[in-house]
């Protein structure tokens, strides 16, 4: 069972699954909508670039594709904010839904304010909640939308040149050789920042 899980999730099988067409939707749903905060963002992102520099996906398609998917997430994330509004923070813990990813997300805007759409893109589950949050408040749509189209662009783009440079630099030969280590690596640095934010949340429990 546990097994079947993890391949369901794995960046490697969900691309060669689901192509294109299926990073596009998982990144639009991990981008803004409640069912996609479990699904592995950063890392699908990092291997999209790196199947691409092997001529496997087309760079220019994927750059573009991803992109446009994250900021039409966090669109439609938004969207569902103003529509809900302060009822998601009554709202009961699910399999889907935990009140926790709520409250991360909540401290986020408490302490960055706007640019917790920006700076969020780079945490996982944060970047799911977090357009919602923003529809939820007082967040204009305008500066919303500015700061979507700048940190859809960072992630999205940065992420996935970030896979496809490293990729060229390896060769084509030899990217299956190293494609799972390099993966290890790139989960473990996206598991850093929410880690340090649980530490962070503890500490004000403390005090």
């Amino acid at each position: 069972m546990l097994a079947s899980i993890t391949d369901s999730i794995d960046p490697q099988q969900l691309l060669r699954s689901f192509g294109t067409i299926g990073l596009f939707v998982i990144i639009f749903a991990e981008s803004g909508l409640l069912i996609g905060f479990f699904l592995p963002g950063d890392s699908l992102l990092f291997t999209a670039g790196l199947f691409a520099s092997s001529g496997r996906l087309n760079i220019w398609v994927i750059l573009v594709g991803c992109f446009v998917a994250a900021v039409a997430g966090d669109q439609v994330g938004y969207a569902f904010g103003k529509r809900v509004g302060p009822s998601i923070f009554n709202r009961p813990n699910s399999r889907l839904f935990k009140q926790e990813h709520v409250e991360r997300a909540n401290e986020y805007f408490e302490e960055h304010g706007a640019k917790t759409i920006l700076m969020a893109r780079f945490v996982p589950v944060v970047r799911t909640f977090a357009p919602i949050l923003a529809g939820v408040g007082t967040m204009p749509y305008r500066t919303f939308l500015m700061f979507n189209v700048a940190g859809g662009f960072l992630w999205a783009v940065g992420v996935t040149l970030l896979g496809y440079f490293l990729g060229e630099q390896i060769g084509a030969d030899n990217i299956d050789k190293y494609l799972l280590p390099i993966i290890g690596v790139v989960i473990l640095l996206s598991l850093i920042p929410p880690f340090l934010e649980y530490r962070k949340h503890k500490k004000k429990q403390r005090s």
